[in-house]
């Protein structure tokens, strides 16, 4: 039998474990109902850009789908500038609970050489959840231009150094940088000329103030088909979907160049795995719906989801492309 002193210290020790588990209870039971139950209210997504834009289109366009498939409602809520700083701040100062979600995109990845304080860290910070999207720049050139193919804009450009501008949005936008990786690759000595919008982008072109034009194919879409423009390169590893018959600027004899850009959801880091999980398997559902594609294709993107690993090793891999292209071309942080 048991003496009184032993009773006493397992009668403690009782106690001690019931606490523990008390305190267990308290802290995350809790939260692991709620991940099972989730999504049980409206999820925010907010977005580093302003309405209207491709990755405003896209969220829009597949955060639909997703309430549809999750019962509840996404929110999107733009708040562009300071290099994706204010629409990472309102997503981490919200608890991480996956009610609260962010969009990223290669401009993320660049943000980080580009500021020399961004004021957060979008690998530790965050978690990735999976990718929306990807989508190609397209190269074009004023119709009445004397080269209507990349490989004799090249050319021209070789052989009168300094001669021909370059246009894109501006300086540090994912087609600037584009601009500044194609005159490395190709070996030309080009003018970049950024401007403030697109719309400005396709004046200059259309006026011949610029002889070749970098920007997304929902932009140029219009002025392609009415003959307008010449669309004479894709900027991505392959031809697109969209305009297959289009060479890309590496097959245009660009050398080796790839820029693709790209939009994902991420969650701020310490949410729940099976949060995660359950955003990933939704996302993946809705992306792979043949009228989904279609109408992300109408627009220029390849809708896909991944894996959390795979979006994560596209960021860090960006970050470290973009800070390479940055740092040659010389650009000032902001």
């Amino acid at each position: 039998m048991l003496d009184q002193c032993e009773r006493n210290r397992l009668s403690r020790r009782r106690a001690s474990l019931a606490a523990v588990a008390a305190l267990f209870a308290a802290l995350f039971l809790p939260q692991m109902a709620g991940a099972q139950n989730y999504p049980n209210r409206p999820v925010r997504l907010i977005l580093p850009f302003g309405a209207g834009g491709v990755a405003d289109v896209t969220a829009r366009l597949v955060t639909e789908r997703l309430g549809e498939k999750l019962g509840q409602r996404f929110v999107i809520e733009n708040m562009p500038g300071a290099g994706g700083t204010n629409a990472a701040r309102a997503v981490l100062s919200s608890p991480a609970d996956g009610y609260t979600l962010a969009l990223f995109s290669n401009g993320t990845a660049i943000s980080v050489s580009l500021f020399k304080n961004l004021g957060f860290n979008p690998v530790s910070d965050f978690v990735p959840v999976s990718s929306m999207g990807y989508f190609d720049f397209i190269f074009v050139t004023q119709a009445s231009a004397q080269y209507p193919t990349l490989a004799e804009f090249i050319k021209v450009a070789k052989q009168k150094p300094g001669a021909l501008n370059v246009g894109t949005i501006n300086v540090g936008s994912t087609q600037n940088l584009a601009a500044q990786l194609f005159k490395s690759t190709a070996g030309v000595d080009v003018t970049i000329v950024p401007f403030r919008s697109s719309p400005d982008v396709l004046i200059a072109l259309l006026r011949g103030d610029i002889q070749l034009a970098i920007e997304n194919y929902s932009t140029v879409q219009s002025h392609v088909a009415d003959k307008a423009a010449i669309a004479v390169a894709s900027s991505g590893p392959v031809r697109t979907t969209f305009l297959p018959e289009l060479p890309t600027v590496k097959e245009a004899g660009g050398g080796d160049f790839e820029a693709r850009s790209w939009n994902a959801i991420f969650a701020p880091k310490g949410t729940p795995p099976e949060v995660i999980k359950t955003l990933n398997a939704a996302l993946r559902e809705v992306l792979e719906a043949p009228d989904m594609k279609k109408r992300a294709l109408d627009l220029g993107i390849e809708a896909k989801a991944s894996s959390p690993e795979e979006i994560l090793e596209r960021l860090k891999s960006d970050i470290d492309k973009w800070a390479s292209v940055i740092d040659r071309a010389g650009i000032a942080k902001q």
